[in-house]
């Protein structure tokens, strides 16, 4: 790829936090197979993740025009064949682009978005996914109402600022949320950097 025209963008967190997320999809998702990850962002996490789970196909969105550039050009360069063009896709809407997938990957988006946001996805994971589809979830969350860092509370403080439907969502509501459309919350993984993994199953 020319330098002068390479559109790839880059989050330093991804770095960081690619290898323990990583570690945790490797056990949640299926042998085989497709993921929709929503939110992709960057691309960064669908060129990373392609690469080590290559019995998966992996499909990136994002519900902002301006990210697909960007995952589309880590997709040139990682030249992966089971990792595929990104398509707009917007969580909170009622028609999503992808109609099935068996699994659905959500990294950092619930809390810098409207809490409409957090519900539309819940209820487009359960029209997706097959029976035991996994929904894996990857942010700062507060439990019982309390932030588990201070940094995640100046963090929330700073998100509110920048736009007050943004924050740390409560755990506890996250998942009353995603058990009234039938995904049933299977664990929460303590991650590095005051982060949690949040995998949910979809009921039979």
């Amino acid at each position: 790829m020319n330098v002068a025209q390479d559109r790839r963008a880059y989050a330093p967190a991804t770095a960081r936090n690619r290898e323990p997320i990583l570690a945790v999809l490797s056990r949640v998702l299926p042998l085989s197979g497709l993921v929709l990850e929503v939110s992709s962002g960057t691309g960064e996490h669908a060129a990373f993740f392609a690469a080590a789970l290559p019995h998966l196909t992996w499909q990136p969105t994002d519900r902002d025009e301006r990210a697909l550039p960007s995952i589309a050009a880590h997709r040139d360069a990682a030249g992966l064949h089971n990792l595929l063009l990104p398509v707009l896709l917007d969580a909170s809407s009622a028609e999503w682009p992808v109609a099935r997938a068996d699994a659905v990957v959500c990294i950092n988006m619930i809390h810098i978005a409207p809490w409409a946001a957090c519900a539309g996805l819940m209820a487009g994971a359960a029209r997706v996914l097959p029976p035991g589809g996994a929904l894996y979830l990857y942010g700062p969350y507060k439990e019982g109402g309390v932030h588990t860092a201070e940094s995640n509370h100046r963090f929330d403080l700073d998100l509110q600022l920048r736009d007050s439907a943004w924050g740390v969502r409560n755990l506890e509501d996250v998942v009353a949320l995603a058990d009234g459309h039938g995904l049933r919350h299977t664990e929460t993984v303590t991650m590095p950097a005051n982060n949690r993994s949040i995998v949910f199953v979809r009921n039979n």
